[in-house]
């Protein structure tokens, strides 16, 4: 009967109708409201380092108020505690345990993995194959986490099935309005994460702490962050090495797609040591990369002391030919001829928190350290 209902349900939100229905969904703490909004002053304020996109403040009764930059402001409320009378309108309620989360943003799986809060995920957005992390895709196959469909066309029995209690998405789920506001009139709460628009290559690992304020494991997640930074601090202080770097791929219709100098990527090239060869590249688009014609590329990279070929979109490449089949004009690039071209794996754009290995890897590369430490760059031979 739960299954028919729940069909039912979904269904009447596709057509439009189901009004009401999430305040059916809430907890009842939130109908007993023991305090006001308006009477709680924040007691302090999460420290943090290169993250500039969020906030968290605390008050007291272990409630946490996370802040999205340009975006949206979330009340993290304990389990025990009731709902604050009087909340601002713009305020999210998230109730602790958030035990049941529909994972959409596939860039925050691994920092669930890193606090070893994987079984706080029942559905995910993305399909067992699709994962690079192992302990996603185990967890898929052995039938914990269920494929619940993707950002712009989720699964709506599956997630109401599920007792779904958080959504997280990232700012695509803009691109899809309506989606948000089904899951919400099934009274699903939406988090949308805005990390890939942290200035700071380390800003974006540091949203470790707001799942931490999430899942009320805060402590441990400043922990981990704390050792990840602490285990590049002999990179960052060095001295810059002072070799050029292109980091690239080349799409189908054979035009170059790079970064620009205002991405973390180019960033986390200067943290190791290097100097991204378009440092130079920006507009007033919110994209982070650009596509240019190979004769500008040609122009702008044939110089580079090294080259890196960005895997995470295009296919993996193992060899110089194959790198050479995409275009002839790359023979005449200076790194081609020393052999200084470097590819990275496919599953490096998942691997959220591990910002600071490759980070190491750039260094490893950039300085001409021992290839055999490298973790996700590889050779070209």
């Amino acid at each position: 009967m739960r299954r028919i209902t729940a069909w039912c349900l979904s269904a009447a939100v596709l057509l439009g109708g189901l009004s009401g229905c999430g305040t059916a969904r809430q907890s009842t703490a939130q109908t007993q409201a023991a305090v006001s909004w308006r009477d709680m002053q924040p007691t302090d304020s999460m420290d943090l380092e290169y993250a500039e996109c969020f906030s968290v403040d605390h008050y007291d009764g272990g409630y946490s108020l996370i802040t999205v930059k340009d975006d949206a402001r979330y009340l993290v409320v304990p389990e025990t505690a009731s709902v604050p009378d009087g909340l601002d309108a713009d305020i999210t309620v998230l109730q602790q345990p958030l035990d049941s989360i529909y994972l959409v943003s596939s860039s925050v799986m691994d920092q669930f993995v890193a606090l070893d809060a994987l079984d706080s995920i029942s559905l995910s957005g993305t399909r067992q194959d699709g994962w690079y992390i192992d302990e996603a895709k185990q967890a898929m196959a052995d039938g914990k986490i269920t494929y619940a469909g993707k950002y712009s066309a989720p699964d709506y029995e599956t997630i109401y099935s599920a007792d779904c209690n958080l959504a997280i998405e990232n700012t695509m789920i803009y691109h899809t309005p309506e989606v948000k506001e089904q899951l919400e009139k099934l009274g699903i709460p939406v988090f949308v994460e805005r990390s890939s628009y942290e200035p700071h290559a380390l800003g974006r690992m540091e949203w470790i702490k707001v799942y931490g304020t999430l899942l009320g494991c805060e402590d441990k997640a400043e922990k981990l962050f704390a050792d990840k930074v602490d285990g590049i601090v002999d990179i960052l202080q060095k001295p810059a090495v002072g070799k050029t770097v292109s980091f690239f791929y080349i799409t189908s219709n054979g035009a170059v797609n790079v970064r620009k100098s205002t991405d973390y990527i180019a960033e986390m090239l200067s943290l190791a040591g290097g100097k991204y060869i378009f440092d130079d590249l920006t507009d007033d688009t919110a994209k982070s990369t650009v596509n240019m014609q190979m004769e500008s590329f040609y122009a702008g990279a044939r110089d580079a002391d090294v080259m890196i070929y960005n895997a995470t979109i295009d296919s993996e490449l193992q060899t110089l030919d194959q790198l050479l089949e995409k275009s002839t004009l790359l023979a005449d690039f200076k790194a081609v001829k020393t052999g200084n071209v470097w590819c990275t794996e496919k599953n490096l754009y998942q691997s959220t928190m591990e910002l600071d290995e490759l980070i190491r890897d750039f260094h490893t590369v950039i300085a001409d350290g021992d290839p055999s430490t490298l973790k996700y760059l590889h050779k070209l031979s």
